[in-house]
């Protein structure tokens, strides 16, 4: 049933989230977008085993990394466009980021050079951030931000 109410007005923080938000995602984009496509400059501080890794993701890990990049930028900008999707978006982002991490940490042979303290924070990093967006968006389309 479509609503012809007129959405409530949008706090200022929404567009402080938004923002940040696809900030955030884009670099996850540019980086997808550069590992993928073998960009010398990107991967230039990559060893040879960490890249031959990357290469070596399966296919349904790839889809994986894709809906949890490019969910989380659609997110964003749904976001910003005050769209009820963005929590379907951030979803799909926070299932892609899901089976992302059961294969790099359960299932493949990550090289000790990734497997780092600093390469988990930054995972738990990832995590916090795809569940916050989550929440905030659901939060903001059962207020009637989101339409």
């Amino acid at each position: 049933m479509v609503s012809n109410a007129t959405p409530a007005k949008a706090p200022w923080h929404l567009w402080a989230v938004g923002v940040a938000s696809l900030l955030w995602n884009s670099l996850g984009g540019v980086d997808y977008t550069m590992t993928k496509t073998h960009n010398a400059a990107w991967l230039q501080s990559f060893t040879p085993e960490q890249i031959a890794w990357l290469d070596n993701y399966p296919f349904w890990a790839n889809i994986a990394w894709a809906l949890g990049v490019w969910g989380a930028l659609s997110g964003s900008i749904l976001l910003l466009m005050r769209k009820g999707w963005s929590v379907q978006a951030f979803a799909i982002s926070l299932a892609g980021l899901a089976a992302a991490t059961v294969y790099q940490f359960g299932m493949s042979n990550m090289p000790e050079s990734l497997n780092t303290t600093g390469g988990t924070v930054f995972s738990a990093l990832l995590w916090a951030v795809a569940i916050g967006l989550l929440v905030y968006a659901r939060k903001m389309r059962v207020t009637g931000v989101l339409r």
